[in-house]
């Protein structure tokens, strides 16, 4: 595997993490600011200095390069597999009426089978669900194949998120990699550092990723009594105190992210799905939890494995990115701290990650995690 990676800022020239070398038919992750992505003159400027057939995009909340995040930039990580290949296959989700998981199987029975190892999704996250457009992808998988990814970003907007491949980034778009080779070794691990507070409750009427009540009463309403003052710098400040939920009959709880709200039904629309009779629980988080988090990510992704990772796509939360502030790097630096000291690290912050928890192969929907994917030929 052989890698290239360099981001730009502005109007500067482009700033080279790796030896610039010409790479043959690579895989292109480019995780930009999503003004720049609408910038035709920044598009061009990418096709010029990275003239690849197969180039991938998505806006962020924040670009991650090697230690570095990075803000209202571009990060361009190109891989040549040497002993592998790649299929790309791309879906919009406004073509299937918001729904989902009629994108995700129609994406997934688009994909070919032979040999296929792992599915890495880079999904638009403004109003898709992730979790339905998981279900989607997993209906019928083939249950050794694992799936990770995430959800592109808008700083903490929340306007509009891009995504495209081989053309310019637009909205809905949903891209799904395939990986194939007898020996690339992928492992991954999600893991968030975030702690529940307050009484738990239990989710009274929901419909797919949209929360109408909480025990009995209206969501955004008992919602915005924890809030207090902040209620009125909602829905950014729902980053700060996102949802345990814990789905009946689970004993795994995933975290859910406010994306918007609904004053006129004070309902709330989250990131992923919200079962009827799920445990829920307010939470938040410290910087030294998130980045201890990120440490545990990355030991639980590199259990395990029997060669060095070469590249690690890490996906962690805005709302993890909006507690560190001026630390957010001390989990980058955590995560790399455990990897080897030679493997390539890219990246973006979301609007949520996708991944199984650890020792299980069944994708989920999470929030405010770390989220690592770790290749290797």
């Amino acid at each position: 595997m052989k890698i290239i990676q360099a981001f730009k800022k502005d109007n500067l020239t482009w700033n080279y993490l790796t030896d610039k070398i010409t790479l043959k038919d690579p895989l292109v992750l480019v995780f930009a600011n999503r003004l720049l992505l609408e910038d035709e003159l920044f598009l061009n400027d990418i096709k010029r200095e990275f003239p690849y057939e197969h180039i991938v995009y998505g806006s962020t909340a924040g670009e991650i390069a090697d230690i570095n995040v990075l803000d209202d930039s571009a990060t361009v990580t190109a891989i040549e597999f040497e002993r592998s290949n790649f299929v790309i296959k791309t879906g919009n989700i406004l073509d299937y009426n918001k729904d989902g998981a009629a994108l995700g199987k129609s994406l997934y029975a688009s994909m070919p089978k032979e040999n296929l190892k792992h599915l890495f999704v880079l999904s638009e996250g403004s109003f898709t669900n992730g979790s339905s457009l998981i279900n989607g992808l997993e209906d019928g998988i083939d249950s050794s194949l694992s799936i990770t990814g995430g959800m592109c970003g808008d700083d903490a907007k929340f306007e509009k998120t891009l995504a495209s491949y081989n053309e310019k980034p637009k909205e809905g778009e949903v891209i799904l990699i395939g990986f194939y080779g007898e020996t690339l070794e992928i492992s991954f691990a999600s893991y968030g550092g975030w702690q529940p507070f307050g009484p738990e409750r239990i989710i009274t009427r929901s419909e797919g990723n949209i929360l109408y009540e909480i025990d009995g009463q209206p969501a955004l309403e008992l919602y915005k009594k924890y809030l207090g003052e902040k209620a009125s710098e909602l829905p950014q400040a729902s980053l700060l105190y996102p949802l345990n939920v814990t789905p009946p009959g689970k004993e795994d709880a995933l975290v859910r992210t406010i994306l918007n709200i609904d004053n006129d039904n004070q309902s709330m629309i989250l990131a992923g799905d919200v079962p009827l009779n799920s445990k829920v629980q307010l939470m938040m988080a410290s910087v030294d939890g998130i980045a201890e988090g990120a440490s545990l990510a990355a030991q639980y992704a590199m259990k395990n494995r029997t060669v060095k990772p070469s590249l690690a796509i890490l996906i962690s939360c805005v709302g993890r990115k909006l507690v560190m502030d001026q630390r957010v790097e001390e989990e980058i630096e955590e995560v790399k701290s455990i990897l080897d000291s030679e493997t390539v690290l890219t990246g973006f912050y979301s609007y949520g990650e996708m991944a199984p928890f650890f020792a299980s192969t069944n994708c989920q929907l999470h929030n405010q995690t770390m989220t690592l994917t770790l290749l290797s030929e």
